[in-house]
């Protein structure tokens, strides 16, 4: 039974399917009724009366290419006519090909024509055939569930029946259940007086054995407190030390990181001054002559060698100030304007190879009798002899202040060809900028040409390829003179600086 039951559903659902494709595939079908209640498959065919009228138009319109329209009886109109017949005889030639193509198309149209109507007979054969399968697949579904109808009212009374025997056993199985339960509470209530009593046993053997490890923890806790008395003091002093050496580490590490970082940020500004300096080097210097060197200033007619022993201050104060420099170079020196040799020395204790040059024949002898690399040359003369890049670093102290204005910047330009690519020139001179200076020790040098401020010396730096620069200004006018301390703060800042200022450039 449930075999037949599943086959008839399946046929069901086959007839339903092939009745949704038919109707979509021909949504104008009619909605007439069968005998069954079941409606038949109606195909709607196409409407061919527009292209019939279209043919029969054209088919007028091509007989009549060629004719004449007739006129009223007459003699011109007859003159006329004949003359209408002859052009349209002499026109034939060109309208013959036309003739032949609208022939063609009425043929084609008339063959689609044909073609059209043969489809709507075959829809409409295809369409009753459907039909006729679908009314005897009907037939055949309700000759099979005629019995299965039958069978399914032979379940309904048996099922009725089950359902009383069930309304039965429910109500027996109610009766049962209240016996049962009222047994359960009695039980529940017997198993709840054995349970209190089992736990007010449990509970004075309990509060016993609470009592006695309270005891056994007191004991224990104040063997613990005396322990860890004795070891906090330990691990305190240890901790204290581990404190301190991870908070020392730590500033080693903060230092190194700072002094990587300080280093990689002067390389990286070196590097873009250096390109900014290549990119307008070409712009700014393009078609710059060659600048004539001015002669020195003439020497005065006196003891040189004496007056810088007056007023220069001893060696030892000199080379003490010139300690300030030790930290800057390394590599191959020259020290130009070398004087005594105070920074010659100074490099030697710090292990750096330095050489100096020097116009003055007692200077130069002084310093040779210590021991150092000095020769009496032209500063100029010395640098245009030297390699291009063959030096680490340039120092001249108290020299930019004795040339002449052309002879400042060409030195400079020198210097920067012959230092390598990152090496240091340091100029010390007496700075413009403080006023105190011209009152005191400028003047006080009669081989002085003019003071050099700082910002024209970072200008020919910058033109002739150095970056990185920075100025320092050294020895505060107001250590010098204790008077300036009554003045404001701001002007003493601002017009009573460093007496010397140093400026540092680096080859790019």
């Amino acid at each position: 039974m449930v075999d037949d039951e599943v086959k008839i559903a399946e046929l069901r659902a086959i007839v339903e399917s092939i009745r949704d494709r038919v109707r979509a595939q021909y949504p104008g079908t009619s909605a007439l009724a069968d005998s069954d209640g079941v409606e038949p498959i109606r195909v709607p065919v196409s409407d061919l009366m527009p292209i019939v009228h279209a043919r029969d138009a054209a088919q007028a319109k091509m007989a009549s290419i060629g004719s004449v329209n007739p006129r009223a009886g007459g003699v011109f109109n007859a003159a006329v006519q004949k003359v209408k017949r002859l052009i349209a005889r002499s026109l034939n030639w060109m309208v013959r090909d036309q003739i032949v193509f609208n022939r063609g198309a009425l043929a084609c149209v008339e063959a689609t024509v044909e073609s059209l109507n043969d489809l709507n007979r075959a829809i409409q054969s295809l369409a009753s055939q459907i039909d006729g399968r679908l009314q005897q697949d009907r037939h055949a579904i309700a000759t099979r569930v005629a019995p299965l109808e039958a069978r399914t009212q032979e379940l309904a009374g048996a099922v009725g029946q089950l359902a009383a025997q069930w309304n039965r056993a429910q109500s027996e199985l109610a009766q049962r259940d209240a016996e049962l339960r009222a047994k359960a509470a009695a039980r529940d209530r017997e198993r709840d007086r054995e349970r209190d009593v089992a736990i007010a046993r449990i509970a004075d053997d309990l509060r016993r054995a609470v009592d006695q490890y309270e005891a056994r923890a007191l004991a224990q806790e104040k063997s613990y407190a005396d322990l860890a008395n004795a070891q906090h003091g330990e691990f305190s002093q240890m901790m204290r030390v581990q404190h301190g050496e991870f908070g020392h580490s730590l500033d080693l590490v903060g230092q190194s990181l700072q002094t990587r970082l300080d280093q990689d940020l002067r390389r990286i500004k070196l590097e873009f001054e250096g390109l900014i300096h290549n990119e307008l080097r070409v712009v700014r210097q393009r078609g710059v002559a060659a600048v004539s060197i001015a002669p020195l200033a003439p020497q005065a007619p006196m003891d040189y060698q004496a007056f810088s022993d007056r007023f220069r201050g001893s060696e030892e104060h000199v080379r003490e100030n010139q300690r300030f420099y030790a930290g800057r170079f390394q590599g191959n020196v020259l020290d130009l304007g070398c004087g005594h040799g105070e920074f010659l020395e100074v490099m030697r204790d710090r292990g750096v190879q330095a050489r100096g040059i020097d116009q003055s024949a007692e200077s130069v002898a002084c310093c040779r009798t210590k021991g150092l690399d000095v020769e009496q040359a032209d500063l100029f003369a010395y640098l245009e002899g030297l390699p291009d890049k063959s030096l680490d670093g340039i120092f001249s102290s108290q020299v930019v202040e004795h040339l002449g204005v052309n002879q400042v910047p060409l030195m400079i330009r020198l210097c920067a060809a012959k230092l390598r690519s990152g090496g240091l020139l340091a100029i010390e001179t007496p700075n413009p900028a403080c006023l105190a200076i011209f009152a005191t020790h400028f003047y006080l040098d009669p081989t002085h040409v003019r003071p050099v401020p700082s910002p024209l010396v970072a200008f020919y730096m910058e033109e002739s390829g150095l970056g990185g620069i920075e100025v320092v200004e050294r020895f505060p006018a107001v250590e010098s003179f204790p008077e300036l301390k009554d003045l404001p703060e701001g002007v003493r800042d601002k017009f009573f600086g460093g007496l010397d200022y140093v400026i540092f450039g680096r080859k790019l």
